[in-house]
């Protein structure tokens, strides 16, 4: 009996998948056309528990004004904490401010200081991630918890194996990032399942102007243009 329920159950799903694609189009095809409006723009990853009191919280909104200061815009994942500190910054700045929002059962509600009309809600991470990768100029990646490594190591996994075009991504806040990148050099690295060259990959700086000098210096070289 147990037995066919399961059946029954699975087979319900298998349904529910197949019609979930079009949702799932409907998603890619509204963040395509509108992120492809918006310009160069730099995301600014972080943790959504950041308050603003916090020393970080304060860095990235001078980090978000001066990417727009210097002619880009800015996409966060809309939400509180560090997602809002970067959307406050472009919007002090006057400057694009872009956020890709996502529905969760916690910490998750837009902010106040995203364009109006620059505002996407997403279902799903996966889609919301593509619109990261392939729009944004570069990541510059405050400290955070499982969304912002997760956003870290992808990007850095497509860009070594050449899924998509290289870009700048910048770890700002070198006390909190050492402990990582430590890691990464001496077990990584040391038992080599990465290459000395990957460790190009990223920066670590603890400065709004450290983050401006490396994503203008890639682009007097390299074209502004999206990523794949």
């Amino acid at each position: 009996m147990r037995k066919e329920n399961h059946h029954k159950g699975w087979n319900e799903i298998k349904t529910n998948d197949s019609w979930a694609i079009f949702k799932i189009m409907g998603e890619f095809v509204n963040g395509f056309e509108r992120m492809s409006k918006i310009g160069p723009c730099v995301s600014v990853f972080g943790s959504a528990r950041t308050k603003p009191e916090d020393e970080y919280y304060k860095l990235a909104v001078e980090v978000a004004q001066n990417i727009v200061e210097n002619g880009y815009g800015v996409i966060t994942g809309g939400g509180p904490g560090i997602m809002e500190a970067g959307n406050k910054g472009a919007h002090l700045a006057g400057g694009t401010s872009v956020g890709l929002n996502i529905e969760l059962p916690f910490e998750q509600h837009d902010n106040p200081y995203i364009d109006s009309d620059k505002s996407l809600d997403f279902d799903y991470f996966f889609v919301r991630k593509v619109m990261f990768v392939k729009y944004s100029q570069g990541f510059v990646v405050m400290p955070g918890g499982f969304g912002t490594l997760d956003e870290l190591f992808e990007a850095m996994t497509l860009i070594q194996t050449h899924k998509i075009h290289s870009f700048p991504i910048i770890l700002v806040g070198s006390k909190f990032w050492g402990g990582l990148v430590d890691w990464i050099k001496n077990t990584l690295l040391e038992e080599g399942n990465i290459s000395p060259k990957d460790l190009d990959l990223f920066h670590v700086v603890d400065t709004s102007e450290e983050v401006i000098v490396i994503l203008n210096a890639f682009y007097k070289e390299y074209d502004l243009s999206p990523n794949f």
